[in-house]
């Protein structure tokens, strides 16, 4: 149904419940900053929204060639969405290679708009082509809106005095005021993040106005009114909300852990791609008491965080898949040593140094095993770009009340995806209780008072005593210990006792029940975990649509697993479990709980569409169909 909304001061545009734009140019087009502003306005209007930006692999990727090409998807809507959809129904496509890379994406019949300026000879050389696209037959079957858009910016930023080559940056905010003006977006935020983003450069500023401007008044002028839609509000919860990615949301959860357990915050971090956005959001919040160390390497980051903890701060490090590997091991010294650590792995392609810019959920194998000897720990992965902060402070809870290095596992899609996110009342955050050692806690044969730092309570934990605290001297290192005192132990059975209590105590940490969504009842159970929850539930929401039934779980906590996971899996005639590498989680849950978990993946650094997965479901329903009851 289409009907029509206030799309302006004088104007009336129909209205569409969502549309998905991609937004692409070379690596020096501003097409993430493109993307960021239209996304911010989209959500200052009250749209629901997803992004996906994807970044060239190479730092200094060749100007205009098919490995420079960066983009932007966004997905907006009036309704709740979980993905950033399929496929876009608009493409910008700044440059030939823009088009070449990304046109595959596109629905057909969807609308391209070309910078008709930078299909000249050179570029389409660079960018493969052996003819103009324009003029071919390339792009039949599409609603092409052909744009002088360099031109038009230059024109637009001539009476301000700013050289040609200088305006030719600002040609991303003409594609934006064009966008802004097709999709009724606000135009005031971006005129005023304008103003101050370039405050100490007024030509800039206004160079960059200017292109915005010329490019809204653009589509009026081209007479493009056919061309405009509005996406109208989507209904959300009453509340304070701002637009936030998962990198973002994830620092703030740290710091909100930091604030619940009364710990100063300490990071150790390396920078690395996509984890070094942790390190550069945390730096900005001194005032919260958050400390942030750049080390030399990613074995001295590790380091000062386990130094930081038993220090008695909320000691963090951050990272991704290579980063790990070179963590692995101080952090068995952590578990050695029982100490709340939290390892956070942003995941990204490999292995080496693989695909820094793209995502993979491949570490997890690593996570569950990836030190040498027996040396458990808990492991929890986010969801969603704002599901980040709630990890976060599960990541420090559980490290901090159970004493162990606790695994983080985000990806580069949640770590740079974003989505509208409710603020958090503060009241509503539960407090995590620290409790350190300040006396003896046993008896020696002389009747004095000593201190045991591995006399454990009910929950196995030992009493962590910070340095410094009087008489409650005591051990540290990474040679085995003996349980109770401490001290230094190469007895057989003492370390075979140690190797089962630091399993025990890992496995023996509660962990909330895993719960379905949609059809208890259903022959098919899909298991996820991590990033793939957007896909999954989009993909579980057409087939029940559709009138089919399906089951979903979604892992937050990796290990231990739910108490109740294998008997949901014994429930179900199939298993499957969509994941972004080979199959680490289908065999973890075939090697507990004996069922036959199948294995749908992806490993091509893009996340999952929904469409992937509800083809893939249709599949094996139809099989089991076809097999009977």
């Amino acid at each position: 149904m289409t009907d029509t909304v206030d799309a302006g001061p004088a104007a009336e545009a129909p209205a569409v419940d969502e549309v998905i734009i991609r937004f692409a140019g070379d690596s020096g087009d501003g097409m993430q900053l493109t993307g960021d502003r239209f996304t911010t306005a989209s959500a200052m209007f009250g749209n629901d929204l997803a992004t996906l930006p994807e970044y060239p692999a190479e730092i200094r990727a060749p100007a205009g060639t098919m490995a420079g090409v960066s983009a932007f998807q966004v997905h907006i809507s009036d309704h709740d969405i979980t993905t950033p959809g399929d496929a876009p129904d608009v493409l910008v496509a700044m440059n030939p290679a823009a088009l070449r890379s990304d046109l595959h994406t596109l629905v057909p019949g969807g609308t391209v708009i070309l910078n008709r300026d930078t299909f000249e000879e050179r570029n389409l050389a660079k960018a493969g082509y052996d003819h103009n696209p324009i003029d071919g037959d390339d792009l039949a079957g599409y609603q092409v809106i052909e744009v002088p858009m360099t031109t038009l910016t230059k024109d637009a930023c001539k009476e301000l005095g700013v050289k040609p080559r200088d305006a030719d940056r600002s040609k991303n905010f003409f594609a934006l005021g064009l966008l802004s003006w097709m999709y009724s977006r606000p135009i005031e935020a971006t005129l005023d993040w304008i103003e101050v983003k370039f405050a100490d450069r007024e030509l800039v500023a206004a160079a960059n106005r200017a292109a915005f401007n010329a490019g809204h008044a653009y589509g009026e002028t081209a007479e493009l009114g056919s061309q405009r839609v509005v996406v109208r509000k989507a209904p959300l919860e009453p509340g304070t909300y701002t637009n936030i990615n998962g990198n973002t949301a994830l620092s703030w959860g740290l710091v909100a852990a930091s604030q619940l357990s009364g710990l100063p915050l300490f990071l150790g971090s390396y920078p690395i791609t996509p984890a070094s956005d942790v390190l550069h959001e945390l730096s900005k919040h001194k005032e919260f008491g958050v400390t942030t160390f750049q080390a030399e390497d990613e074995i001295a980051a590790v380091g000062a965080a386990i130094g930081a903890s038993y220090g008695g701060s909320l000691g963090v490090t951050t990272t991704s898949g290579p980063g790990v590997a070179l963590k692995g091991e101080a952090m068995g010294l952590a578990v050695s040593l029982e100490l709340p650590l939290v390892v956070v792995d942003i995941q990204r392609g490999g292995p080496s140094t693989g695909l820094p810019t793209k995502t993979e959920a491949a570490d997890l194998m690593m996570a569950m095993y990836g030190r040498h000897g027996e040396s458990p720990v808990p492991i929890v992965a986010a969801r969603t770009p704002a599901d980040c902060f709630n990890i976060a402070i599960e990541a420090a809870r559980i490290a901090l009340t159970h004493q162990t290095p606790v695994i983080l596992l985000s990806d580069g899609y949640l770590a740079n995806g974003s989505e509208p996110w409710r603020l958090p009342e503060v009241a509503d955050l539960v407090p995590i209780d620290v409790v350190y050692a300040t006396e003896f806690n046993q008896t020696n044969e002389d009747g004095e008072g000593v201190f045991w730092p591995y006399l454990r309570d009910e929950n196995l934990n030992r009493p962590l005593a910070l340095p410094g605290t009087p008489d409650l001297m005591h051990r540290i290192g990474g040679i085995e210990k003996e349980d109770g005192t401490g001290n230094v132990s190469y007895s057989p059975e003492n370390h075979e006792l140690m190797v089962h209590l630091r399993h025990k105590r890992i496995a023996s940490i509660p962990v909330p029940d895993a719960e379905v969504a949609g059809d208890a009842d259903a022959d098919l159970l899909i298991v996820g975990w991590g990033s793939t929850w957007g896909a999954i539930t989009g993909a579980v929401r057409r087939i029940r649509t559709a009138g089919r039934k399906v089951a979903h779980v979604h892992l937050t906590h990796l290990n231990p697993l739910p108490a109740n996971l294998g008997d949901l899996l014994r429930s179900h005639r199939r298993v499957m479990v969509p994941e972004m590498n080979l199959g680490q989680l289908s065999r973890i849950l075939r090697a507990e709980f004996l069922v036959d978990a199948e294995i749908l993946s992806k490993v091509k650094g893009q996340p999952f569409t929904a469409g992937e997965i509800q083809h893939a479901i249709n599949q094996r329903l139809d099989e089991l169909a076809g097999e009977g009851s």
